[in-house]
C-alpha cells in the first residue's frame, strides 16, 4: 500500500488545508488509537507541541480522537520533539505524539509519532494507520472512553535529562552563550539547560506569540545568532529550530558551523578519548571532507538518503552511534533515541570544555570541500535519467575527480528541477565540472 498522508517525518501541511484540519486530525487519532488497541487493552499516549497558534486546535482534536477510541491521553504542553520522545520512554507510554512543523513557518503544522521506546515508527506502522483511516470509526461508549490528564513539570523532567548527558565533572561556568530558541518549543527550556550547567545565558528568539516561530531566528536563520554573539561578546551561540531537534553553532568570532563539521567534531572527540567509533552515518549531501577525514582515522562512513529517519535506519542497521546531516540534525544514540539539538550542543561544548580548545581549534584539521550546486529546470516530459550524454559526462567527471571529489545528481522533490552537485578540493574545478554536467541537461 502506498502512503497517502505520511511523509518522511509524519504528516505535515498548511493549517486549514487537507490534511491539517481538525476533522482529519480527530479521525487520525481515532485510527491510531484503534491500531494501538490491537496489542494493548488500555493504551496511553503523550502529546506535546511547539508554539504555533494552531497547536491548541490540533491538540484538542487529537485528544478527542484518542479518547473516542478508548485511549488515555497525557498532555505535555510546549515541549521539544526530542523531549516528547524521552518522556514517552520514561513514562512507559504506548506512543508519543508531537504537534509541530519543525523549521517551517507558522501557517504550517504537522503530526509525528514516536514508539514506546522513543524511536521513529516503521513504514509498516504508518501503513496500518492509513488502512485504519479508510475504515469507519468505532466510537467507544461512555464507560470505555479514554481519559486525559496533564503531566506536571514535563519541561523540568526533560531539562534534567538534557543535563544528565553533560559530563558531571565539567561545568560551563565562565562561558557566555547566546541561546536562540527560534520562538519555538525550547523557548523556556534551552536557556535553563545552559544556565543550570553554569553558563551565563543571553536569550534571543525566546518570546513566542504563536505567529513568530522560526521567523528570522533559529537554526534556519542563523544570522540573528551570529550578530548577537558578536554584539554580546559571547563565547558561543546555539540556535535551535522550532521543535529543537536541529542545531547550528557559532563561535566567538561569529563563525557558523554546520552539521557536517559538528558531526566530525563529535566523532573526533570520542576518538581522542579512546572510545571505539566503528562508523559514522551521513547523507548523500554530507561534505566529502568529513568522509575523507574519518576514513583517515580508520572510521567507516556510510551515506543515507537525505532525512534523519534514514540516517537512523543506517545507524540501527550497522549498530553504530553517531550520524547526522549538514542541516544540523545530529544523532548520538548512546545519549538519546532521536536527534536532539540541545543534547548535540552539549556534546560539542563538552568537547571544548574538556580539551580547553575552541571549535575552530578542534576542527583545524578539517577543511570542507567546495561545493557547486546548479539547478537545471526540466522541459515538460524531459526524461533526464535516460540522457546518455549526461551519463557519459558524469563518468568522465568522476574519473577526473578520482578520490578527491564526487558528483551527485538528484531530482527536486517539489519542482521540475534536477540538482547537479559537484564537490572537489578545488573550487574552480567543482564549478567547471558542474557546468559541464548541467550543459548536457540544458541542450
Amino acid at each position: 500500500m502506498t502512503r497517502k498522508y505520511f511523509g518522511t517525518d509524519g504528516i505535515r501541511g498548511t493549517v486549514g488545508q487537507s490534511p491539517i484540519t481538525p476533522d482529519f486530525v480527530l479521525h487520525l487519532a481515532h485510527a491510531v488509537g484503534r491500531v494501538l488497541k490491537r496489542s494493548e487493552a488500555r493504551p496511553t499516549v503523550l502529546i506535546g507541541k511547539d508554539t504555533r497558534i494552531s497547536g491548541y486546535m490540533l491538540e484538542s482534536a487529537l485528544e478527542s480522537g484518542f479518547n473516542s477510541a478508548g485511549v488515555d491521553v497525557v498532555l505535555l504542553g510546549p515541549l521539544p520533539t526530542p523531549g516528547v520522545a524521552y518522556l514517552t520512554r520514561a513514562q512507559r507510554a504506548s506512543l508519543g505524539v508531537v504537534i509541530s512543523a519543525s523549521h517551517n513557518p507558522f501557517p504550517d503544522n504537522g503530526i509525528k509519532f514516536f514508539s514506546a521506546l522513543g524511536a521513529k515508527l516503521p513504514d509498516a506502522w504508518e501503513i496500518a494507520v492509513e488502512s485504519a483511516l479508510a475504515e469507519d470509526p468505532v466510537w467507544a461508549d461512555s464507560a470505555n472512553l479514554g481519559k486525559t490528564r496533564r503531566l506536571e513539570d514535563a519541561a523540568g523532567r526533560y531539562i534534567e535529562f538534557c543535563k544528565s548527558t553533560f559530563a558531571h565533572d565539567l561545568t560551563l561556568k565562565g562561558i557566555r552563550i547566546v541561546v536562540d530558541g527560534a520562538h519555538g518549543a525550547a523557548y523556556q527550556i534551552a536557556p535553563k539547560v545552559f544556565h543550570e550547567l553554569g553558563a551565563e545565558v543571553v536569550a534571543i528568539g525566546c518570546a513566542p506569540d504563536g505567529l513568530n516561530i522560526n521567523h528570522d531566528v533559529g537554526a534556519t536563520h542563523p544570522q540573528a545568532l551570529v550578530e548577537a554573539v558578536v554584539a554580546h561578546k559571547a563565547h558561543y551561540g546555539v540556535a535551535l529550530d522550532g521543535d529543537a531537534d536541529r542545531l547550528q553553532l557559532v563561535d566567538a568570532q561569529g563563525r557558523l558551523y554546520n552539521g557536517d563539521e559538528l558531526l566530525y567534531l563529535m566523532a573526533d572527540d570520542r576518538l581522542g578519548r579512546d572510545e571505539h567509533v566503528p562508523g559514522v552515518v551521513g547523507t548523500l549531501m554530507t561534505n566529502m571532507a568529513v568522509e575523507v577525514a574519518l576514513k583517515a582515522r580508520g572510521v567507516h562512513f556510510v551515506r543515507a538518503r537525505v532525512g534523519d529517519r534514514y540516517v537512523l535506519e543506517e545507524l540501527e542497521k550497522h549498530k553504530w552511534i553517531l550520524g547526522g546531516e549538514g542541516s544540523g540534525h545530529l544523532l548520538a544514540l548512546d545519549k538519546h533515541t532521536t536527534g536532539d539539538g540541545l543534547i548535540s550542543a552539549l556534546q560539542v561544548l563538552q568537547a571544548c570544555v574538556r580539551s580547553g580548545k575552541t571549535m575552530a581549534q578542534l576542527l583545524a584539521s578539517l577543511t570542507l570541500f567546495p561545493q557547486t550546486l546548479i539547478n537545471v529546470r526540466l522541459r515538460a516530459g524531459q526524461d533526464w535519467k535516460s540522457n546518455t550524454r549526461l551519463a557519459a559526462e558524469t563518468e568522465l567527471v568522476q574519473a577526473e575527480l578520482g578520490d578527491s571529489g564526487r558528483v551527485l545528481i538528484r531530482p527536486s522533490g517539489t519542482e521540475p528541477l534536477v540538482r547537479v552537485m559537484v564537490e572537489a578540493r578545488d573550487a574552480a574545478q567543482a564549478q567547471a565540472c558542474a557546468e559541464r554536467l548541467a550543459l548536457t541537461l540544458s541542450d
